[in-house]
Parts: C-alpha cells; sequence; structure tokens
C-alpha cells in the first residue's frame, strides 16, 4: 500500500478520495451531505478559515482504498491535530485504516503536536476501532438537518413573533457576505460567545477570535463557492451586539446549506434571542434562496438549549458522530 499526499490542483486525486469518502458515508449514513470533486479541492485550498487540512490517500496497486484528512489548527488549540479516517468499504478489515491512523499519529508527532482526536460515526465497529487504537471518547456530536419543503412557516412565524416581543430591546441587522468594518470589533467579542457551549471532556482551549481571523473565515467562505447570510442582534440602548447566527448556503448545489455559528453574549441571555435569531434568518432564506431546501447544524448532544430551539424548528437527527482524543 502507498500513502501520497494530494493537492487541490490534482483533478484526479481529488475525484478518487471523494470516491473513497462517498462510499463510505452511502454504507455507513447515507443521508450524510458528501463532498464533490470541487468542493473537496476547495476545502484543500481553504479549509474553514483559510487554515486548510493536508489530505493522504491509500492505493493499492493504483486503486484508491482509504483517505486520511490532517487538520492542524493554527490559531488555538496548537497542540492538537484531528484526523479523519476512511476506509473503501471493499478494502475494510485488512489494516487500511490502522496504516492511515499510525500515519496521521507520525504526521502528528514530527510537527510536535502531542493530542490527536478524531470522531467516527457511532457504529460498533467504528468504536471497536478507536479503542484498539488508544483512543478514550469524550464527547457526542449530533447532525440534525431542517427540510424546508415540509416545514410548518405558520409555527416559523409564530417563534419569530413571541421571541421579538421578549426581545423589544433589540433590532435585528442582516448582512449578505462581509461584515462592514465599523461591527468587525463587536463581532469579535459575539464570536468568541460559542466558548460556552459545552465541550464535554474533550482536552481542548476556547477558541481564540481576532478581527484577521473573522477575514480570514469569510474570505474561506466566499472563496469556496458558499453565500453567507447574517442575522445579528443589537441592543437598541447601547447598539451593543447581542449575538449572531451565520447559514452558508452552496452555490454549486444551491439546494443544500449548513448552519454555521449561533451565538448570544452572556450578558445578554435571557430574552429569547437564539430563537428570534433562528427564526427571522428562516423567513430571510425562504424570500432569498427559493431552491434551498435543507439545512444541516451540528450540536454537541449536551446543548440542550440549542437542541431545544433546533427541535421547536423541525430538525431530524441525521447521524451521531462520537468524538475521540488521544495523548501521544
Amino acid at each position: 500500500m502507498e500513502i501520497t499526499e494530494l493537492f487541490a490542483d490534482d483533478e484526479v486525486g481529488c475525484a478518487e478520495a471523494v470516491a473513497v469518502d462517498s462510499a463510505c458515508w452511502k454504507l455507513d449514513c447515507p443521508e450524510l451531505v458528501q463532498h464533490t470533486p470541487r468542493s473537496f479541492a476547495n476545502q484543500l485550498r481553504y479549509g474553514w478559515d483559510l487554515v486548510p487540512p493536508r489530505a493522504f490517500l491509500a492505493r493499492e496497486d493504483g486503486t484508491p482504498v482509504g483517505l486520511l484528512m490532517v487538520h492542524t489548527p493554527q490559531y488555538d488549540n496548537t497542540d492538537q491535530t484531528w484526523l479523519d479516517v476512511k476506509v473503501h468499504p471493499d478494502h475494510r478489515g485488512r489494516g487500511v485504516g490502522s496504516a492511515l491512523i499510525t500515519y496521521g499519529e507520525n504526521l502528528s508527532r514530527e510537527l510536535g503536536r502531542t493530542t490527536v482526536g478524531f470522531d467516527q460515526i457511532d457504529l460498533p465497529k467504528a468504536d471497536a476501532f478507536a479503542r484498539r487504537h488508544g483512543y478514550e471518547q469524550k464527547a457526542v456530536e449530533v447532525n440534525r438537518r431542517q427540510e424546508l419543503t415540509g416545514l410548518d412557516w405558520d409555527l416559523v412565524q409564530r417563534l419569530y413573533d413571541e421571541s421579538a416581543a421578549a426581545a423589544s430591546g433589540y433590532e435585528l441587522v442582516q448582512l449578505t457576505g462581509s461584515l462592514p468594518d465599523e461591527l468587525l470589533d463587536g463581532m469579535v467579542a459575539v464570536t468568541e460567545s460559542i466558548n460556552d457551549a459545552p465541550t464535554d471532556d474533550l482536552e481542548i482551549e476556547d477558541d481564540v477570535y481576532s478581527p484577521e481571523r473573522l477575514r480570514a473565515y469569510e474570505e474561506a467562505q466566499a472563496k469556496s463557492d458558499r453565500t453567507l447570510y447574517r442575522v445579528i442582534a443589537r441592543a437598541k440602548d447601547t447598539g451593543e451586539l447581542a449575538g449572531h447566527t451565520v447559514v452558508a448556503v452552496e452555490r454549486e448545489r444551491p439546494h443544500i446549506a449548513e448552519q454555521h455559528d449561533t451565538a448570544v453574549s452572556r450578558d445578554h441571555r435571557g430574552h429569547r434571542l437564539g430563537a428570534l435569531l433562528k427564526s427571522a434568518m428562516l423567513l430571510r432564506l425562504r424570500a432569498e434562496e427559493p431552491a434551498l431546501s435543507q439545512i444541516d447544524t451540528w450540536n454537541a448532544e449536551s446543548n440542550d438549549h440549542m437542541i431545544g430551539i433546533n427541535e421547536q424548528l423541525g430538525y431530524r437527527i441525521v447521524a451521531r458522530f462520537l468524538i475521540y482524543q488521544k495523548t501521544i
């Protein structure tokens, strides 16, 4: 078996990587949103916020059999790497996954990283694989999906009206794309509120944000052909930014969107701003993105407050992931 690094301009290699990835999800969780060769290449170019992962393809006699993604945080948690290991279903049970995870751990050591994490879909064989390689489960994350075609829009409107009444001291600012310069510093503080979300037993530091990182995120999303929709809550009396929600709509597949951050600053909680932001976003997307039919979101299974809002809005579970870590 040969393991070689992939790069974004390798069209054949990216297509092979997507074929491995898609074959895995077709068996393990066919409903999960899958990469296209274009979106996979963009991931290797830009990542989430201009810190792209590295990709390695395993081949046997020229046949792609496995895929390894290595994420190396640069803004925070710089002692860690996060791995993603996929083995084509036709080639499982022959040591490909073990070779890939060992490769990722060795690369982590070379980079001076001392903690390795990865997640696996909640299946018995996947859990056994993680534990066999010395990983300890630290958290559970759940992917939920909202189907807009069957959504009860009267319910969304009621939720908006009720939460708007409870949050009468706030106004909503609706933006598309990049933040205006005058909101950038305020949005750093609001974005940092995501650190209050539960992390269970994960050994991680808080995310660190700055104006430069927010701009890097905007640039990476735009270059990855995603349109960012934002709704921001602002206090009427002080002008202080209090919370926000962000949804990214794919341009290659405009029926698909992903919920990015939703956060409310600690000093402004208790006014139903979370429900107001999310219901306002839905009403906006209904008007501005007529082709949109699904929005996926990811939350820690222990994040009861946000899950409660999502369930009010008709989200259903697509997949449950177990998150592991290991000290090397």
